[in-house]
């Protein structure tokens, strides 16, 4: 760790500091609170009318939005309302705002009110701290234990949504979209990741974000990157031992995207040619013990089994792959930092250099494996990789 030594006037500066971010942090919850009754005053206001599309347009003038986004606020009010008690109880008490609320709405929209709610009794004990992206993948996880045939029949009926879409721009710029399936287009960006960075260099003007989109752009339009070959971009896949058998339908994980049904998992790991990497876990832990042809026996010190067991940056709150990033000593090899697999933490390339700024500190319980960041205010935040499973009971 970085070593600190007395600054009273730096400590008088984080004191302050804190004390915002405090205030701050009760304003959030106040919002919260608001939105929560909000919420309520939405599910009235549509009772009095006819119909929900009728309550939508009127409110969308009352509101001055669009009558498709207070379509959306009627839909979740009520979700909240009927299906999502505990979640909506969370927004009253300021635990989590209407954002955060709707990521655990949206999945399960297409459930049963009886799986809904059993949902939302699942993720009312799993809201503390979480971005509103952790709880999508939680919520997605949870909505696949649940209903796993409903998940995997969903999955091959929105394949059938694959589309391109140009939309144009300002300025002289336009936006190229394409909706594939997770599996796919985490691979393709992964391999424009890495023709990107092999044409970085000391004289290369582009960023990174400005490489991938001209090699991608490249590639479409049948021109050379400049690049030395094509580099191979590797995806890991996550996948229970049972369910890679299949003995169970358990969803599997996809790097930097969350669940994807057994059924694709079991199909991409049977694939040798496949440029997705399965990664076996073990039913009890959870752990990998075997990934591709190789198997690992921890502690074997490498890059690659401490990208593969975080899966994501191990900074609070972020998910960018680790895959892509770097792997460091969560202690200093000068104040008795082991190397070893124990002692390294994955993280993206913004979060490890991060580390180094004057003023931030991390932290690695090597128990509990939480990651603890001081900011320079002395605010703290802590988190761990979510398990991949629900472990089995021995």
């Amino acid at each position: 760790m970085h070593e600190t030594t007395q600054n009273p006037k730096r400590d008088s500066v984080a004191d302050l500091g804190l004390s915002v971010v405090r205030e701050i942090r009760g304003i959030e919850r106040e919002i919260a609170r608001l939105q929560a009754v909000q919420c309520q005053k939405i599910v009235a206001f549509a009772a009095r009318r006819d119909s929900a599309s009728e309550a939508a347009t009127e409110l969308s003038l009352v509101l001055s939005i669009g009558e498709s986004e207070a379509r959306k606020r009627v839909e979740l009010a009520n979700a909240l309302a009927s299906r999502l008690p505990n979640t909506h109880r969370a927004m009253a008490k300021g635990k989590i705002d209407v954002h955060k609320a709707s990521k655990i709405a949206v999945p399960t929209a297409c459930l049963s009110d009886e799986q809904a709610r059993e949902v939302d009794t699942v993720m009312s004990t799993r809201l503390a701290d979480k971005t509103a992206t952790q709880l999508r993948r939680a919520t997605s996880y949870v909505v696949h234990k649940i209903d796993p045939a409903g998940a995997a029949a969903r999955a091959m009926l929105r394949r059938g949504d694959r589309k391109v879409v140009l939309s144009h721009r300002d300025d002289g710029m336009s936006r190229l979209l394409i909706d594939l399936p997770a599996e796919v287009a985490t691979a393709a960006y992964a391999r424009a990741d890495r023709m990107a960075r092999q044409l970085r260099g000391k004289r290369e003007p582009r960023t990174l974000s400005q490489l991938r989109a001209d090699v991608l752009a490249d590639v479409l339009l049948g021109r050379d990157s400049g690049g030395t070959g094509s580099p191979r971009a590797e995806i890991f896949v996550y996948v229970d031992l049972r369910t890679l058998a299949g003995l169970n339908n358990d969803p599997a994980q996809l790097a930097g995207h969350g669940a994807i049904p057994a059924w694709v998992a079991r199909e991409l790991a049977s694939n040798p040619s496949s440029v997705w990497r399965r990664v076996v876990t073990d039913s009890l832990t959870g752990t990998p013990v075997e990934v591709g042809t190789k198997r690992y026996r921890p502690p074997k010190v490498t890059d690659e089994f401490v990208r593969i067991r975080d899966r994501e940056c191990r900074f609070p709150g972020c998910h960018r792959p680790s895959q892509f990033g770097d792997s460091d000593q969560a202690t200093e090899w000068n104040q008795s930092g082991e190397t070893n697999a124990e002692n390294l933490v994955g993280y993206c390339r913004r979060h490890h250099r991060l580390r180094q700024s004057p003023g931030w500190l991390y932290r690695l319980n090597r128990e509990t494996q939480h990651l603890t960041v001081q900011t320079p205010s002395g605010a703290t935040f802590s988190g761990r990789p979510e398990p991949l499973h629900e472990p089995e009971p021995a």
